[in-house]
C-alpha cells in the first residue's frame, strides 16, 4: 500500500486529505459518453477512499462506464438507467422510468451539470411541467386541430404524473449520493404535495349481480368469478397454475404473476410485493366454477389433440397457451357492453370486491390480507371514502337511537355495569 508521503503509480489516481478531514481520491475512468472523465470519490479514511477509486477504475477497465462528477443530468440518467436501475426494477417499471426520463426530465434538465443542479432548478422545472400544454411542447397535435392551429387544448400533466416524474429523478439522484457523486439529494428538498388518488367507481351490488349473470357460460367464467369475489389482480389470475389450487380445501396460493414485457414477451414474474405472495380462501361459488372450468379444459385438451400446449396454467386459450392480458381486457370489455354496464377497468373488479366487503362490515385487516397489500395503511388510504361512508351510516344510526325518546312500552333499562 502506498504511504501518505509517496506518490501513487501512473494510472492509480491521486489521494489527499481535505480540509474538512475527509479523504478524496480522483482518477480517470470511462464515462457514459465513451470519453475518459475524471471521477472523485470520498471516504472517512484513506483506505476507504482508495478502495472506492480502485473499484471505479476496475469497472472502467472492464468496459463499464462510471458517472463522473462533471456529467450532465442526461448523461448520468443514461448511466443510471442502463447500469443500476435495470438490475433493481421490473422490466415494465424500468420502461416507465425510461419513458419519464426521455419525455420530461431530459428536455427540461438534461443539459445541466449534475453537480450544479439546485433545488430551484428542479422546482422551476416541475412548475413548468404542471403548467405547460404537453400537446404544444411535444407536438402531439398531428391532426392540426388545436395547438398546431393556434387553439391550445391545455393538455397538462396530471398531479399524479408530475409526482411520479419527480420520484424518478429523486431515485436517480439518491443513487448519485450513495456513489459519492453528489453531497446531497437536492430533489428531496422539493415537495410536490400529495396528489389526490385516482377516483374509481366500483360496481354496485346490483351491477355486480348483473355482471355475474352476463358471464354465465363464458369459457373464462371462473376467472371473472374469482376477480369479483376475491379481488385478485389480473396478472395473479392469469399466473395461477392448477398446482396452486386446493379445491377440496377451498384455497388458492398466489405465487406469481403473468405479464407481457417488451423483451421477454408473455412471461411469469414474482408477485408485485412480498406481501402479495399469499394464500386465500375461496368461496363455494368459486370452487364450483373452477371445477366446471377444469372439466371444460379437459374437453378442450381432447379436442386440440397433439396441438395442445401443456402450459399448466388454469386460465388458457383453447389450445392450452397462456392467456394474454390484452385478450382478457377485450373479453371483459365485451362482457360489460353485453350486460349494459358503464365502462370500467378490469382492475375495478378488485376495487368492487374490497368495497363490497367493507360495506358488509369485514375488518380492514382481513381485506388487507385478501388483497395482498404490503401495509394496512395502503388499504386504508385507497378505500378511505368507503370507510367515511360507513362512519356516516354508524353516526346516523346512533343519532336515530338518541333522538327517539324512551316510550312507556320499552323494557326497563338494565342496571349499569360497575
Amino acid at each position: 500500500m502506498t504511504t501518505p508521503g509517496k506518490s501513487r503509480a501512473n494510472g492509480e489516481g491521486t489521494i489527499y486529505r481535505r480540509k474538512d478531514g475527509r479523504w478524496e481520491a480522483a482518477g480517470y475512468v470511462l464515462a457514459t459518453d465513451g470519453s475518459r472523465k475524471r471521477v472523485r470519490v470520498y471516504g472517512t479514511t484513506r483506505k476507504e477512499a482508495a478502495d472506492k477509486l480502485t473499484a471505479c477504475i476496475a469497472a472502467s477497465n472492464q468496459g463499464r462506464p462510471v458517472a463522473a462528477s462533471d456529467s450532465t443530468v442526461a448523461m448520468y440518467l443514461t448511466y443510471w438507467l442502463g447500469n443500476v436501475a435495470i438490475h433493481q426494477l421490473r422490466e415494465n417499471t424500468h420502461t416507465r422510468y425510461r419513458t419519464c426520463v426521455r419525455l420530461y426530465v431530459v428536455p427540461g434538465l438534461g443539459k445541466k451539470k449534475i453537480a450544479h443542479l439546485t433545488a430551484k432548478d428542479i422546482r422551476t422545472w416541475l412548475d413548468r411541467l404542471r403548467t405547460t400544454c404537453q400537446c404544444c411542447a411535444r407536438g402531439l397535435d398531428k391532426q392540426k386541430r388545436c395547438c398546431a392551429v393556434g387553439q391550445c387544448c391545455s393538455k397538462r400533466l396530471s398531479p399524479l404524473t408530475v409526482t411520479y416524474v419527480h420520484s424518478v429523478l429523486k431515485s436517480a439522484l439518491e443513487h448519485a449520493v450513495r456513489e459519492d457523486e453528489l453531497p446531497r439529494n437536492v430533489a428531496r428538498n422539493i415537495k410536490t404535495g400529495t396528489p389526490r388518488p385516482r377516483r374509481f367507481e366500483p360496481l354496485t351490488v346490483t351491477e355486480a349481480r348483473r355482471f355475474l349473470a352476463s358471464i354465465e357460460g363464458h369459457r373464462l367464467q371462473a376467472l371473472f368469478e374469482l376477480a369479483l369475489r376475491t379481488g385478485l389482480r389480473k396478472g395473479e389470475l392469469l399466473g395461477l397454475r392448477w398446482e396452486d389450487l386446493d379445491l377440496e380445501g377451498g384455497t388458492a396460493s398466489i405465487r406469481r404473476t403473468l405479464q407481457r414485457t417488451p423483451t421477454a414477451g408473455l412471461t411469469t414474474l414474482p408477485t408485485k410485493t412480498v406481501s402479495s405472495e399469499r394464500r386465500i380462501a375461496l368461496s363455494t361459488e368459486c370452487v364450483h366454477a373452477l371445477k366446471r372450468h377444469r372439466e371444460r379444459q379437459v374437453r378442450e385438451r381432447k379436442a386440440a389433440g397433439d396441438s395442445w400446449m401443456d402450459s399448466g396454467f388454469v386460465f388458457t386459450g383453447p389450445d392450452g397457451s397462456p392467456t394474454d392480458p390484452s385478450t382478457l381486457t377485450r373479453y371483459f370489455t365485451s362482457l360489460c357492453r353485453a350486460a349494459r354496464l358503464r365502462r370500467i377497468r378490469f382492475h375495478d373488479l378488485r376495487h368492487t370486491a374490497a368495497t363490497l366487503l367493507l360495506e358488509q362490515g369485514v375488518e380492514l385487516v382481513v381485506i388487507k390480507e385478501l388483497l395482498g397489500h404490503a401495509h394496512i395503511g395502503v388499504t386504508a388510504t385507497v378505500y378511505a371514502h368507503v370507510r367515511l361512508r360507513l362512519q356516516r351510516r354508524a353516526i346516523d344510526t346512533l343519532g336515530n337511537a338518541l333522538r327517539d325518546a324512551e316510550s312507556p312500552d320499552d323494557p326497563p333499562s338494565a342496571d349499569p355495569v360497575r
